[in-house]
């Protein structure tokens, strides 16, 4: 965003801050807790290392509520130079005409140096970076250690059926809560699809073309989502309102469940929850026996070059791209968030520093080896038109089938439908854009 000044307040502001050749600027994001103290910290940390470039870091609230306003602000001229941007919202962006794709704008960075789990959701069809990746998170599978071995169970479980069998160990001990999760497809519709090599849609999700359609209501998706109402049913599986927290994540970070797939930027939060009173385990999520693993995505969110800025500008965001991609500046990031490194030689600096081993980068081997397992087309990411959109309608008619008003079958149905309506709105809309 531009800052007007009077000639003389520029001079003054200039000359106290340095800044004879550079530019101030806002990056927009949404993060808030944790994550938005380690993103303030690392603004207040590139401002301090050079006296160039400003950069002033505005919290939105969360991701929708930024996406929202980035879309008002660009329409009236008053966007930010940077913003952060979450998955769900990727090909809005690219079909936007409102950013320019970073690798075209810094063609001089190794963009290679990206882990392959990192870049393919935000990389073009001919395998260029539109965004650069920052507080990027894959899921996770979560146990309370301590409460397992209490039940009797000493190896963490590795497919759903070992997992549902814990579950019921953990009943059978008294445990109220053996599994949470608040069903956000997120986790049991992207993530589960990716990783056991399936598409959530034709057009290998999107990436092949504007008319895809979506096709998740069958096989094995439609099967877990099935099981997963029914271990609700038997009380092995419990939702957001059936906890005593009323949210999955401050349930197992409580000690009230037992087991969890989480964000890998959830660990922090349950590293300190837990404190000296329980163990934790971070592993690979579950997998169907007879299923080989592929990998899972990339979450979280990346930043994007907003159009229509002065050259002053553009270089200021560019050294604070080039900041954030810093070594140092990634593991402080994932030291204080759980968020994981994608550079490789990030991945060489932790290594080289010796604490690779270290609670505080327990997420980072995990959720690199995930997002690294063998790719398929089909478990590269979602290119989806409206896709935030789809997500709300996915909850909806799931939670539908939760709380026992229709089928989960039935609810996948017109997920799919509905999803398939806006599918053909998107491509309406950008029936003359080149995708990607």
């Amino acid at each position: 965003m531009r800052f007007p000044k009077t000639a003389a307040l520029s001079a003054a502001l200039m000359t106290a801050a340095g800044l004879a050749h550079g530019a101030e600027i806002e990056f927009w994001y949404g993060n808030t807790g944790n994550v938005e103290t380690a993103i303030l910290d690392a603004c207040t940390a590139f401002n301090a290392a050079q006296s160039e470039h400003e950069v002033s870091c505005v919290g939105q609230g969360g991701y929708e509520v930024g996406m929202q306003k980035a879309i008002a602000a660009y329409r009236s001229g008053q966007h930010p130079v940077l913003i952060q941007f979450f998955d769900a919202g990727t090909l809005d962006l690219m079909l936007s005409d409102a950013v320019v794709p970073v690798e075209e704008l810094i063609p001089d960075v190794d963009w290679d140096s990206y882990i392959a789990g990192a870049r393919a959701y935000y990389e073009t069809s001919d395998g260029r970076l539109f965004s650069q990746p920052y507080n990027s998170s894959t899921l996770l599978f979560y146990t309370n250690k301590t409460q397992l071995e209490e039940a009797g169970i000493t190896e963490t479980p590795e497919t759903w059926e070992e997992v549902i069998a814990a579950a019921r160990k953990l009943e059978e001990a008294g445990h109220e809560c053996p599994f949470v999760t608040d069903a956000h497809p997120w986790r049991v519709l992207e993530q589960f699809a990716a990783r056991h090599g399936l598409p959530i849609a034709s057009k290998h999700n999107g990436y092949d073309g504007l008319d895809a359609e979506y096709i998740f209501n069958q096989g094995l998706i439609a099967e877990h989502l099935t099981n997963l109402a029914s271990w609700r049913e038997d009380g092995l599986v419990k939702l957001n309102p059936d906890t005593k927290a009323g949210d999955y994540a401050a349930a197992f970070n409580s000690g009230e469940c037992a087991m969890m797939e989480g964000s890998s930027g959830s660990y922090a939060a349950a590293k300190k929850a837990f404190g000296d009173k329980y163990g934790i385990t971070v592993t690979m999520t579950p997998m169907y026996e007879g299923h080989e693993r592929h990998n899972t995505l990339v979450g979280g969110a990346s930043i994007w070059v907003m159009k229509g800025h002065e050259e002053a500008e553009i270089e200021a965001a560019k050294a604070f791209l080039d900041f954030l991609r810093q070594p140092e500046q990634q593991l402080a990031f994932t030291a204080a968030t759980g968020y994981v490194p994608v550079t490789l030689d990030a991945l060489e600096a932790l290594k080289a520093s010796g604490k690779a081993d270290a609670p505080e980068f327990a997420t980072a081997s995990v959720g690199i080896d995930t997002m690294n397992q063998p790719a398929t087309e089909d478990s590269r990411g979602i290119r989806l038109g409206f896709y935030v959109q789809f997500r709300d309608i996915f909850m909806e008619e799931t939670q539908k089938a939760f709380n026992g008003d229709q089928t989960m079958q039935e609810a996948l149905d017109r997920a799919k439908t509905r999803g398939d309506e806006l599918l053909r709105r998107f491509e309406q809309t950008y029936q003359s854009a080149k995708l990607n």
